[in-house]
This record gives structure tokens, sequence and C-alpha cells, in this order.
């Protein structure tokens, strides 16, 4: 029996989140040290395993609530029976004639849960190679995010961006073009600008992440979209802002400036701080960072938060402040 194993890992946004959902410019890392882990075989039906994640008996109420405040209201099932039901539809629209085949697929992920680390498309990703890899299709590499997108927005109605789906495509660090110019169609999917840059552009990272306090992306990002439709004039401009912090980190790291890209970053979380109302505990993740001098912003839509550090007697004293806060700090793996 030949079993098909295949990982999708967390990612966390270096500059110009949010402004990857409104035409902007973004760069992205993916975090290796987290990921979703998604096992596919041949079956005589296609089987897929409950798992930890999408229980459904509980011993009380008590114990509903907590695990719904673990894990929110959805398990991964959605993830993956959209993702099937996504990638039958591009190979029918490529004309692509499928196999006759079944299969159990069945996952398992450690990517901490509702804090911006983008753990539902990397379970999406993971379960997407699974399948090109069973079927024998191969999908364009710069199509495949947005083929990732539409399983979210468009099957299960989950506000997002292309950004968390092209880093966790590409892997690595990727800085991203959304701008309408850029826009063009690959295998019917649009795409925009994306490139890969060299790891070792980058200055020591950390990432902090508070697993007991978050919410889930939908709900932070429900109120920008609709004050940006409206074209509120303070959220059209931070977003024009959030690509051109992009666009300079892009130049600090290639000139190897790691001063201007810390600049650059405590930038983009002030800009978002003057548009979004911001819940106390995440500011105060933030603000014990800078206060050990590293900088720091959101990795994702909250509850995580990424910077640079210059040593490692700063790295100490930023896991002894936010550890005294209620989270935890590792070094993010990019490669």
């Amino acid at each position: 029996m030949i079993i098909i194993r295949k990982r999708g890992y967390a990612r966390a946004g270096l500059l110009g989140n949010p402004s990857d959902g409104y035409h902007g410019k973004t760069i992205s890392i993916i975090v290796r040290n987290f990921w979703a882990e998604v096992v596919l075989y041949e079956w005589d039906s296609v089987d897929i395993v409950l798992t930890e994640d999408d229980r459904a008996r509980f011993s009380s109420i008590h114990d509903l609530v907590r695990d719904v405040k673990l894990h929110g209201y959805y398990g991964g099932i959605r993830l993956i029976k959209a993702t099937i039901k996504r990638f039958v539809d591009y190979c029918h629209a490529a004309q692509v004639t499928l196999p006759n085949r079944n299969f159990s697929v069945r996952y398992q992920t450690n990517i901490p849960r509702q804090v911006g680390m983008a753990g539902s498309s990397a379970l999406i990703v993971a379960t997407l190679r699974c399948l090109m890899e069973f079927y024998g299709v191969d999908i364009p590499l710069e199509a495949q995010p947005s083929l990732v997108l539409s399983v979210e927005k468009e099957e299960l109605g989950i506000g997002a961006g292309l950004q968390d789906r092209v880093t966790q495509v590409y892997e690595g660090l990727v800085y991203m073009d959304f701008d309408k110019a850029r826009e063009h169609l690959v295998g019917g999917l649009k795409c925009y600008a994306y490139e890969p840059m060299p790891v070792d552009l980058l200055p020591p990272l950390y990432l902090a992440y508070h697993a007991s306090l978050s919410e889930p992306t939908e709900i932070f990002h429900n109120d920008i979209r609709g004050r940006f439709d409206r074209s509120e004039e303070q959220v059209v401009n931070a977003m024009k802002h959030f690509a051109e912090l992009a666009a300079a980190g892009r130049e600090a790291l290639l000139q190897h400036d790691p001063k201007r890209l810390a600049r650059l970053m405590d930038e983009n979380f002030n800009t978002r701080r003057s548009i979004y109302n911001l819940a106390r505990w995440q500011i105060q993740m933030v603000e014990a960072a800078r206060q050990c001098g590293a900088s720091a912003k959101f990795a994702g839509s909250g509850g995580a938060i990424i910077g640079t550090y210059d040593d490692e007697a700063m790295y100490r004293e930023l896991c002894a402040k936010l550890s005294a806060i209620g989270s935890r700090v590792i070094k993010p793996r990019v490669q």
C-alpha cells in the first residue's frame, strides 16, 4: 500500500499584512515549527477519519464550552471535504479525467489555534498536495494559492487574502505584490506577482503567541472590509501604507539593513493600531517585546506577534517578559 504524507506549515506575516486582501504588498515567512499533516492512502471508499478536533461527543456542557474556546466551532473535516470538492471542480474545468480510485484520509495539526498562523490554509495545502500526488495531477505552483483560497472563500465563506496561501505553497521567504496591474490568469485562476527571496537575508526573528486568548480570523477582519469598501479615507490610506512598508522591507532585506527592517515592522503595527480596535492583551504583547528593545508587529490576524531582536541576551529577556504575560516565545524555523 502506498501511503502519501504531506505537510502544510504555519506562516507569519513579516510586513504589509493585512493589505494582501486589498491589492497591497506583503512579505511573509513559513514557520516550520508548526504544521498540519495529512495522510492519504488507497481505500475502497472515500473515507475522512475523524480526529479529536472534530469531536461531537462531550462529557458535559462545560466540556463542550471548553472545546469551543480551544478549537472554535469547526474542526478540519469541512476543510478537507471542501478541498476535495474544489480539486474535482478544478480537474473538471481543466478537462482532466481522474482515475477511478478512492482513498482514506486523516490529519493532525500542532498549529496553535486562532492566533493568526494560518492553520486552516495549512491543512488545505497539505490535503491538496496529497490529492495531486494520488491522482497524478500537476497544478501549476503559481495557481495553487488561488485554488487554496477558493476553498476558503468560495466553498466555506471564510474571509481571507492570498498571502498565507502563497507563503505556504512556495515556503521560505516570499515577497508578494497584489497590485491589480500584476493580475493574470494561470490555469484559469487569478494570480499575482510572487517573488521567493533567499532565507539568509533574514535577521534573527522571534515569534510569540498567546494560545489561551485568541479570536477567529473571521471576527478580526469583519469590519475593516466594510470600511474599505465604503472608501473610508483612514482605512484606504492605511492599506496603501502597508504596501509601501512591504516594498521598503524588501529593499531593507536586500540591503542587509536589519535596523531599517525593525523600524518598518514597528510602523506596520502602529499603522494597524490606528485603524483597528485591538484587544488590550494583544497590545500588551507588542509593548512587552518593545520594552526589551525588540521590534514587534502582528504575525497575522491577532494572538501572535513577530519581530527582530539583536542578540541572545535580548532573546532571553523577550522570553522572560512575554512568558510573564502568558505568551510562549520561539525562534521560527524558516528553512
